[in-house]
């Protein structure tokens, strides 16, 4: 009961900032709640997982810098969080972003085959679904529904609108549900960054994690090539996706081969810019 009522008084607060943002508009919004962030953020996340997945990362990257990464994530938190109520905007215009490695996409649309894309939570991260079907490749994503129930269906509504149309849930169900759209020659688009109960333990940033398979195992049983997909926010809160060069399923033995390819490929990701990735995930739980 008292779960529920957190939910509850949760969803009430996001809702009112919601309405706050659209008052506001999108750069007035931005910059208020990049502040809100900072402040709230630490009162409400673990600072304890905090602090100890970055020890993780300056294990290998020494000089960086743990306060700044601290509140760049937090600032691009709270623009992530309001952006969602301007998704339409961003749906309809091409001003706020620049795409690069289009050339590795240009096989996939010319066979029309079926490729899987992956990323992690990094900038805004739902941009990666979107300007993928902007280019009328056909497409499913693989999510987790949030917690909170009575948020989830606007958040499920606004990333069918304007995101995805073709949602899949994370589950065994999902999984069934993506070999079908797969079979149905439709791309999957998923985040590999975060622990996941049923995954296999492969080293993330030198460190033991678990980490889902499915791509891997979905790669290798459909023969389907991996394009990475990196997203970056600039100091003017544009964009940049850079799709990367494909990865072939052929070149590993098994999938935990694989699995630990894609693991290094976000691991890079993180490295270069470290304060647009959620750090307050429990990824080594």
């Amino acid at each position: 009961m008292i779960k529920i009522i957190n939910y509850f008084l949760q969803s009430l607060f996001i809702y009112l900032f919601f309405l706050i943002g659209i008052f506001l508009g999108l750069n007035l919004s931005r910059k208020l709640f990049s502040f809100l962030f900072t402040l709230i953020g630490p009162i409400f996340k673990s600072k304890k997982i905090l602090d100890h997945n970055l020890n993780i990362f300056i294990n290998i990257v020494p000089l960086a810098d743990k306060k700044l990464i601290i509140n760049n994530m937090w600032k691009n938190y709270g623009k992530t969080f309001v952006e969602y109520i301007f998704l339409n905007r961003f749906r309809k215009k091409n001003s706020h972003i620049t795409l690069t490695g289009e050339e590795n996409l240009s096989p996939l649309i010319k066979k029309n085959k079926p490729v899987i894309f992956i990323s992690g939570h990094l900038a805004n991260f739902e941009l990666m679904s979107m300007e993928i079907t902007k280019k009328n490749i056909p497409l499913a994503t693989i999510y987790r529904p949030l917690n909170n129930f009575f948020l989830n269906p606007l958040m499920e509504l606004l990333r069918r609108k304007y995101v995805c149309r073709n949602q899949i849930k994370k589950g065994i169900n999902g999984v069934r549900d993506a070999i079908k759209y797969i079979k149905d020659k439709h791309s999957i688009a998923l985040m590999i960054d975060q622990r996941v109960s049923e995954g296999e333990k492969i080293n993330f940033l030198n460190k033991s994690a678990l980490t889902t398979t499915l791509p891997a195992q979905l790669s290798m049983k459909f023969n389907l090539e991996i394009i990475p997909v990196y997203i970056e926010r600039n100091e003017y809160d544009n964009f940049k996706i850079e799709f990367q060069e494909a990865i072939n399923p052929k070149n590993f033995g098994n999938k935990l081969e694989l699995t630990q390819e894609l693991n290094q490929v976000i691991e890079k990701m993180i490295i270069r810019n470290p304060g647009q990735w959620i750090w307050t995930h429990n990824r080594w739980k």
